[in-house]
Order: C-alpha cells, then structure tokens, then sequence
C-alpha cells in the first residue's frame, strides 16, 4: 500500500508520456515532408510492436500478477487462477462494449440530416478506422507534396520576379515603383496560396467551416475519449503497483498513439487549411489518459487491497488484449495486407519486452 502510494508520481508521468505522444504524430501537420515518411509499412510496423509488446506484458506479466493478487488477498490458488481469469475476459466485455459506444457516437452524425446535407470533417476515433486507410495515406502523402510544391514554386516565382524588379528598376526608376507594387500583390497571393492547402471540396466560408468543426467535434471528442481512457487506467495502475511494467505498457501506448495523432490531425488540416486546430484536435485523444489516471487515482485511493489490485490487474490484461487483437493488428494488416512486416515487428516487440523484463529482474 505505502509503495503504491510512493508511486503515484512514476504513474501520472508514465500517463502523461504516453498521452503525450499523440502530439508527436500531430505536429506533423507542420511538417509535411514528414507526412512522406509516414509510408504504410512505417505504421504496420509500429502498429505491430505495439501489439507485441502489449500482448506479451499482458499474457507474462500483468496476468500474473493477477494471480498473486489474489493469492496474496488469501484465496486458494486455483481458485485465484479462476477469478483472474474471470477479471481477464471482464476486461475484454469492457472494451467490446467501449469500442461499440465509441463506433455509435462516431457514426451518429451521419445519421442527420444536416450531416446529409453538408460535407462534414469527421475525424476517426483510432488508427485505421476509415473505410480505406492506405487510400487515406496515399491522399495524406499527395497533397503533402503538392503543398511542398506549392512552396517550391512560391520561392522560385519570388525570385524571379525580384530579379524582373531589379533591372526594370536599373532600366526605369519611374516604372520601378509600380512593377514594385505589383509584385508585392502578386507574392501576397501567391504566397496565400502556396501555404494553404485547397481542396475542391473544402467549404470556402470560415464561419461555415467553423459550425462544421462544432458539430464534428462533440461526437469526436467523445469518441477519442472514451477510446483512449482504458489505456490510460490500465498504464497507472500497472505503474502504481510495478513503475518497470507500467513503463512499458506506457511505451508501447506511446508507440501506437503517435500514428493516432497523426490520423487524426491531418483530416482535419487538409479540409481546413488550418494547422492549429488539427494540432489541438489530434492532441485530444492523448488527453483523455492522463484524466482517467486522476479519475482511477481518486477512487481507488482510499480503497487499495489485495483483491483490488488482483481485479484490476486481470482487467488491465483483458483490455489490452482486445486492443491488441482487435484494432493493432487488424489495422496493421490493412497497411501492410503481404504481411511483409507486421508479424516480425509483432515478434520483435515481443523479443524487446521479454529482454526489458528480464533485465529488470537481474
């Protein structure tokens, strides 16, 4: 109880960290040579890793220390085994029933009829959850290069012109401040429309595009919400109770919610235009896991046990499976369908947790 205790702080910033990473996969939005980077074996091999490694903590350790909950709180071993075991799969109901709230709120403007009507921006609730996410990465990669384009071609026409300007000023001082002003109307716009990314479909009045980002984001940020909260529970109570495994289960959650910030920065960007509010919406859904971690914090806080810690710990194995199982690898296989590197990166992170753990323990 006093060791959980005195670990409190290790937890809040193992969550924090891990929640932090989507502004990672965000700032993208303000890089976007670094969209090119992102190809689609990049994100099925970290999609994979992640799987590995969450799946193998959860199955070695996290399970198991389940297990010994139980036993410790006084229950017969086989026994123990049983009701971890039970606390596992109600771990797993958890998150089939979050995932279904999630995939409701989500749909749920598509139901309206304005929604009908207008072409809203609707981000997705995890990594991979559009209809096609490798046409999505082709689409993100496209208008990344013609924006980089855009700026190439912004700074050629500018020294051009500039180089025009000059002899024309040599030539005639009269003219000179005319071809001046000229030029300085012409940069302007250029300038304008070489940063910003136009798209044919983009709604062109501001105050519209912002109605639109209000009504995309109640159900999104909803949705994002709930999505990520059992991963930030899950990261504080395996760090409250062991700092080593909390640690890793919060890399690995790191891992995956860096290309999260990132699918859900750039649909925003690239039908606003606008690189702050994809910025602050990408960060949302780290945001939510350092809340669940205070909300966990002030429950538990005055009723940690035994048994507590057992349920909790067999919970936490549950969910993380489902995740693993149901979104990483699945849509580590949409990006990479010839499995040329999702099931070695699996491996991989399975082969980096066991060494991890096996050096805490030396």
């Amino acid at each position: 109880m006093s060791t959980a205790e005195g670990n409190v702080g290790i937890a809040l910033a193992l969550v924090c960290g891990a929640g932090a990473a989507t502004a990672i996969g965000s700032s993208v939005v303000f890089f976007p040579s670094l969209v090119k980077l992102a190809s689609r074996r990049v994100l099925a091999a970290s999609l994979g890793l992640s799987a590995g490694v969450m799946t193998y903590v959860s199955f070695v350790e996290i399970f198991v220390k389940s297990v010994d909950g139980f036993v410790g709180a006084g229950v017969d071993p086989d026994h123990a085994f049983i009701y971890a075991t039970l606390s596992f799969f109600g771990g797993v109901i958890f998150m089939l029933v979050v995932d279904a709230l999630v995939r409701f709120l989500s749909d749920q403007c598509n139901r309206e009829k304005d929604c009908d009507n207008d072409q809203e921006v609707v981000a997705p609730h995890c990594v991979g959850c559009s209809d096609d996410p490798v046409a999505e990465l082709n689409e993100w990669q496209q208008r990344a290069e013609e924006e980089l384009r855009g700026d190439t071609n912004t700074k050629t026409s500018a020294t051009i012109q500039s180089n025009e300007i000059g002899t024309t000023n040599d030539e005639d001082n009269s003219d000179g401040n005319n071809s001046n002003d000229s030029f300085k109307d012409n940069q302007e716009s250029k300038v304008e429309s070489g940063n910003k990314v136009v798209l044919e479909n983009a709604p062109s009045n501001a105050e519209l595009e912002q109605k639109k980002l209000v009504k995309m984001g109640l159900s999104t940020a909803v949705a994002i919400a709930l999505h990520n909260f059992p991963e930030g529970l899950a990261t504080f109570v395996a760090a409250l109770n062991d700092p080593s495994v909390g640690a890793v289960l919060a890399i690995a959650i790191g891992i995956h919610n860096i290309p999260e910030g990132l699918c859900v920065a750039l649909p925003i960007y690239y039908a606003t235009g606008n690189r702050w509010k994809a910025f602050m919406w990408g960060c949302l859904s780290g945001i939510s896991e350092p809340v669940a971690a205070l909300l966990g914090w002030a429950v538990l806080a005055n009723s940690m046990s035994d048994t507590v810690y057992a349920i909790l710990f067999g919970l936490v194995s549950g969910m993380m499976v489902i995740i693993s199982m149901k979104e990483l690898i699945p849509t580590a296989h949409r990006y990479d369908p010839e499995d040329t590197v999702v099931t070695y990166s699996l491996i991989g992170g399975m082969i980096i947790i066991a060494l991890s753990l096996v050096l805490f323990k030396l």
